[in-house]
């Protein structure tokens, strides 16, 4: 006879190849302090409703802790025979207690055990996951004050396209990273929620009482529906959309450093710390950390792609396919968290090079459209400023000259509304700071938007 827990109805032991193919217990163990707490109020509503003892309770409960603390310990053993976590949690406490740990399944299965178990995980890591993207959005108004003054040139298509604050490029990713970090805040309303009690996919017989052990797990609500309850995965998989819409932002991010770091740009440099050399050529300093938290974006996107492919077809209610569901889920929560705190340290320690981001705003003739602004202030219909622009900066590409180094009688050749007044108006200070529309890079705009962040962030 097989001595699985579950091997009542079987006469052959399983194949040994079966027994590794199908064990994931070197993924999940991973959840034993969930499995354990779910476990712990599972008997706990048990007891009170009178289908156990309070004397099983408490023996349930005394050696539940004592295997939490041996797996905390590296004194437990694990087997592919047991196969998952639940049921070496399981055959240990009997080896404990006794038989009176079989009692403690009544009215749940393994499949409403798990998906507990997973929401229970994922509830923590997303607060985790929240407090480092605060600490990220922190670093960035704290570089945003730094660089306040700080002028570069925006761009589109990787051209130079007008001025901006460096401050204001900073507060992009703020952006960027507050969308983040509300989209797992309401992720978590989703994950918050309790399936045990649901048992394998019917509901249960015994009178349970699942909004106490709501309360006891701090769950807000109880599922509705028993079938969804065990074969849901929408919240990984909607956690997992987010973790990959983070790492784009990660990545892009990641690729500017990369980008501004070169030689080519030298906008900025990267520590030591966070750079490495090349094994051959002494001169080099790498921007690896930049490169391998942009790399690492494929793989959350090959976890959100895996876990999708596996419940594309599923029928209800649940189904083996879904034991895959852990592998990807916590490698998109480990890499997440791996480079939102190597992220955070890296830009921190980024040391602006102002000059050169300045010069490279004062060329390009990034101030081409505010001549075009300007001609319109005069009267002149925008198309018509923008083609009377461009034949100037025609002009001046020919003679290897910025539009502000012209003087003003060549400029009159193209029209005779630019006055002397032109030069005020072309100055890379005034291009940023009539830039005063909500949202803009002026230089109290961006102020105002420091404080705003400040006050959101609870910043003093």
């Amino acid at each position: 006879m097989s001595e699985k827990l579950w091997g009542g109805r079987f006469s052959e032991q399983t194949n040994h190849d079966v027994e590794t193919f199908t064990s994931s217990i070197h993924i999940d163990k991973r959840l034993y302090p969930f499995d354990i707490e779910g476990s712990i109020a599972h008997c706990t509503m048990l007891a009170k409703q009178g289908i156990i003892s309070d004397q099983d309770r408490d023996l349930m409960i005394q050696g539940l802790k004592k295997i939490e603390q041996d797996i905390d310990n590296n004194a437990f053993p694990f087997s592919h025979e047991l196969e998952d976590i639940h049921m070496h949690i399981e055959s240990r406490l009997t080896e404990c207690i006794g038989d009176v740990a079989k009692k403690l399944h009544t009215a749940r299965s393994r499949n409403d055990q798990v998906a507990l178990d997973i929401r229970l995980y994922l509830r923590y890591e997303i607060q985790v996951i929240l407090s480092l993207l605060m600490n990220v959005r922190k670093t960035l108004i704290g570089l945003a004050e730094q660089n306040s003054h700080v002028i570069l040139p925006g761009y589109t298509h990787l051209q130079r396209a007008q001025p901006v604050l460096l401050a204001h490029h900073w507060l992009a990713y703020y952006e960027m990273f507050s969308r983040d970090s509300e989209r797992f805040q309401d992720c978590y309303k989703r994950v918050n929620v309790m399936p045990l009690g649901s048992a394998a996919l019917a509901g249960t017989t015994f009178p349970i009482d699942r909004q106490y052990t709501a309360e006891l797990l701090n769950f807000p609500i109880v599922s509705d529906n028993s079938m969804d309850s065990v074969s849901d995965r929408d919240f990984i998989l909607e956690f997992l959309s987010h973790a990959s819409i983070c790492m784009v932002h990660l990545s892009r991010f990641s690729e500017e450093l990369v980008l501004w770091s070169s030689s080519e740009f030298s906008f900025i440099e990267l520590s030591d710390a966070y750079t490495t050399g090349s094994s051959i050529m002494p001169q080099k300093k790498n921007p690896d950390v930049a490169e391998l938290v942009r790399g690492k974006t494929g793989r959350v996107f090959g976890s959100l792609f895996a876990l999708l492919t596996m419940m594309k077809g599923l029928p209800l209610a649940y189904n083996r396919d879904m034991q895959e569901d852990k592998e990807p889920l916590f490698d998109g929560v480990d890499t997440l968290k791996a480079c939102l705190s190597v992220f955070n340290g890296m830009i921190g320690s980024i040391r602006v090079h102002e000059k050169m981001m300045v010069n490279a705003a004062q060329t390009g003739f990034l101030n081409a459209t505010d001549l075009a602004d300007y001609l319109v202030q005069k009267g002149m219909p925008f198309r018509d400023a923008h083609h009377c622009v461009g034949e100037i900066v025609k002009h001046c590409t020919n003679e290897k000259i910025e539009i502000h180094e012209l003087p003003l009688n060549d400029l009159q050749t193209f029209s005779t509304m630019i006055q002397d007044d032109i030069y005020e108006a072309l100055s890379i200070h005034q291009v940023v700071n009539r830039r005063t529309s909500y949202g803009g890079t002026s230089v109290k705009n961006v102020k105002q938007a420091i404080e705003k962040a400040k006050l959101i962030l609870g910043i003093g």
